[in-house]
């Protein structure tokens, strides 16, 4: 995932979660969950995979990831995780 570019201001729901689908097939060795599934309650994200999971987002995303935003229900599944990206991106908050 290293050198990826920002993606463009437009993204949508699905090319968030075609990014995160990438971003866990290769994190945890083809064991990617489903988007809705709880990858915490799965056991296949720990701490260190939970801070390189902020860090990617807010890296590929564009975005800021503010400590009032490091609930566990913004991140528990790929799709929380887009609609967490797609509500800052809309706010124009990055």
């Amino acid at each position: 995932m290293a050198g990826h570019q920002p993606v463009h201001t437009g993204v949508t729901a699905e090319e968030i979660l075609a990014e995160l689908t990438g971003f866990f097939a290769t994190a945890t060795a083809g064991n990617t969950p489903g988007p809705d599934e709880d990858y915490f309650a799965l056991g296949l994200v720990n701490s260190l995979l939970a801070l390189e999971l902020v860090a990617y987002v807010e890296r590929r995303f564009g975005i800021e990831v503010a400590v009032a935003d490091l609930d566990l229900d913004n991140f528990r599944t790929m799709n929380r995780v887009t609609a967490f990206v797609l509500r800052k991106r809309s706010a124009g908050i990055p």
